[in-house]
């Protein structure tokens, strides 16, 4: 289980790493912008964030199995 819990967060690095290494400029715009968001909304993207990740991680678990 541990190789497959390391193998997902590295995939998540890789994938934030991504938009900082192509276009800095676009995401230091989008991290000023999250910076100036209330509490609540950040909240909210948050939980919207993990909401599809647990989403896409079912529709993938049955799909495949």
């Amino acid at each position: 289980m541990w190789p497959i819990v390391l193998s997902a967060i590295a995939l998540v690095l890789v994938f934030e790493g991504v938009l900082p290494f192509l276009s800095p400029r676009l995401w230091r715009d989008i991290m000023l912008r999250l910076v100036q968001r209330n509490d609540r909304q950040v909240r909210v993207m948050g939980l919207t964030s993990m909401l599809i990740g647990v989403a896409i991680m079912v529709l993938v678990h049955t799909w495949i199995y």
